[in-house]
């Protein structure tokens, strides 16, 4: 099998912000809901893109995203994994830049 690649960079902003919680080992974990907008090229033909992603974060970056405040901006980088119902995809949040 050869190595692949899951890497996902997104600008966008918070939506909403569930409730920090924490792992039984005492990780944080938080949920959360992120906009996207831009505009994009496809076919020659400019689009406008609209997207509304569910996103997670854990550790220091779950603690970190909990203090901001809802449409603030970032520049978000991690993976995409299924959801844990097979039902979607969740962002996983790695790194956020402003």
């Amino acid at each position: 099998m050869s190595a692949s690649i899951n890497q996902f960079d997104l600008n966008a902003s918070i939506e909403t912000l569930e409730t920090l919680r924490y792992s039984p080992a005492g990780l944080a974990i938080l949920d959360l809901w992120l906009l996207h907008e831009s505009r994009a090229k496809e076919a020659g033909v400019e689009r406008v893109v609209n997207l509304r992603m569910k996103a997670v974060a854990f550790g220091a970056v779950a603690q970190t995203l909990s203090k901001q405040d809802l449409k603030a901006a970032f520049r978000f980088k991690g993976f995409l994994n299924t959801s844990r119902n097979g039902k979607g995809v969740v962002f996983h949040i790695q790194e956020l830049h402003n």
